[in-house]
């Protein structure tokens, strides 16, 4: 066996990948977990960061698909020992992502009471919507930059140094919601859901400072902008591209599932803010095998190792399957008091412990998705990525919602679309990558 894909190598990728993956649903979990528990409107107040929480979440995904581009072309370049010839695509993706980050809080801070309207949120809900996005969006550019640098390490196969920038970003976000959120008694006042929100700038601001020092001193990849554009550039563009119109199939699940569960009351969309961030927390959790699986199959892809590539596959469903049925143990033994860890409102607790052993019971299926999607990440098929998430997104998800949202199932409906999202974005990334790579591991 190829010591390359050995359960230690992978480990010593995936276990710090999974600590970095989570820097985001952790922030977003804190807030939610602080706001939940305030003295004042606490159940709007968790309403307005889920759906918050949702709009960035789409914002992120579509522009933070640089990570995904940058692993790609690098881990490929590292395992046929040319890294010389692309160590100028990282500051270029970097300067291109975070222009248009600059643009978006352009276009949607003046608008922000509009955006929300869209996902139903009126009277306190709305107010204090506006007032976590117009201070959290400040924080976007650092976040796309720091996922810009983790794709640099990522494809240099390294996942240690995002992790060190991840804690320390989580450390600072949670200090700093404890202090602005509920206030210091004689010198800062509460600041409530604004406060969370400055507390999430801050502890991303203090992330991009961490990931560009430790590119700098730790790598040969420089951050000064240079041209002419790098002959990845096109391929760079493309990957993007693909990986935009994924992402907006993606997220008209996420704006769907969250106009719903406004559109049902106040303690619909705060139990459902509950839930999808525990969900995107298990998510990013079996993700740390799915990056895992993004920086060796960019690398054994690159050497043309198939037969190694094929035998990666079958080794990290196992591992994330089994990942995924841990998952849902500890959630279950920790069912009651997750939900309230969040809020004390028991209209809200009694909407989510209706739900969430649903979120439990996904985690496997999300572990087939997420594998095969971090390989094919890896693998630069990004075309291919797209078409299943516009299939399982708009003949899968979307019909089932509105079917059972016709029941009354309310946030049932929204879940179980959820899961059959899922199945089906894993099962045909599963019959593609044997179709390719069986093949071609078979030939001498």
């Amino acid at each position: 066996m190829n010591p390359l894909i050995s359960l230690k190598n992978i480990n010593k990728l995936a276990i710090p990948a999974l600590i970095s993956g989570i820097s985001e649903p952790i922030l977003s979990l804190t807030d939610a977990a602080i706001v939940g528990n305030i003295d004042v409107n606490a159940t709007e107040s968790l309403a307005a960061v889920g759906i918050v929480t949702a709009f960035l979440s789409m914002l992120i995904w579509m522009l933070g698909q640089t990570r995904s581009a940058i692993s790609s072309i690098v881990s490929q370049y590292v395992g046929a020992n040319k890294l010389e010839q692309v160590k100028s695509l990282p500051a270029q993706a970097i300067f291109i992502v975070t222009s248009l980050s600059i643009l978006i809080i352009v276009g949607t801070y003046p608008f922000a009471e509009s955006i929300f309207k869209l996902y139903n949120a009126s009277d306190l809900i709305l107010d204090y919507s506006v007032d976590y996005y117009q201070i959290r969006v400040f924080g976007f550019p650092f976040t796309l930059f720091t996922m810009a640098v983790f794709g640099a390490f990522r494809g240099l196969q390294n996942t240690f140094y995002p992790m060190i920038i991840a804690i320390i970003g989580a450390v600072v976000n949670i200090i700093l919601d404890v202090i602005l959120v509920y206030g210091v008694e004689g010198y800062i006042e509460a600041m409530n859901v604004k406060g969370a929100a400055y507390a999430s700038v801050a502890a991303q601001l203090t992330m991009a400072l961490c990931a560009g020092f430790y590119l700098l001193k730790k790598t040969e990849i420089p951050l000064k902008l240079s041209f002419p554009f790098n002959k990845e550039i096109k391929r760079f563009t493309l990957m993007i591209l693909n990986l935009f119109v994924r992402t907006l199939a993606l997220n008209v699940t996420l704006y769907y599932a969250s106009a719903f569960a406004t559109g049902y009351g106040k303690q619909y969309i705060a139990a459902y803010t509950i839930a999808i961030n525990l969900w995107f927390l298990g998510a990013f959790i079996i993700d740390g095998y799915a990056s895992a699986g993004n920086i060796l199959s960019g690398k054994l892809f690159g050497a043309k190792a198939y037969k190694t590539l094929l035998q990666l596959s079958n080794k990290l469903i196992k591992y994330g399957i089994a990942i995924g049925i841990i998952i849902a143990i500890i959630g279950s033994l920790l069912y009651y008091p997750l939900g309230r860890l969040f809020t004390k409102d028991p209209e809200v607790l009694h909407e989510f412990y209706n739900i969430f052993w649903l979120i439990l019971a996904m985690q496997p299926l999300c572990a087939m998705a997420f594998i095969f999607d971090g390989m094919f990440k890896g693998l630069g098929k990004m075309k291919y990525l797209r078409n299943v998430l516009l299939f399982s997104t708009f003949l899968v998800f979307v019909p089932i919602l509105f079917w059972l949202d016709s029941l009354n199932y309310k946030l049932y409906a929204i879940f179980i679309a959820l899961t059959f999202w899922m199945i089906a974005r894993g099962i045909p990334l599963i019959i593609k990558f044997r179709k390719i790579f069986i093949p071609l591991s078979q030939k001498p």
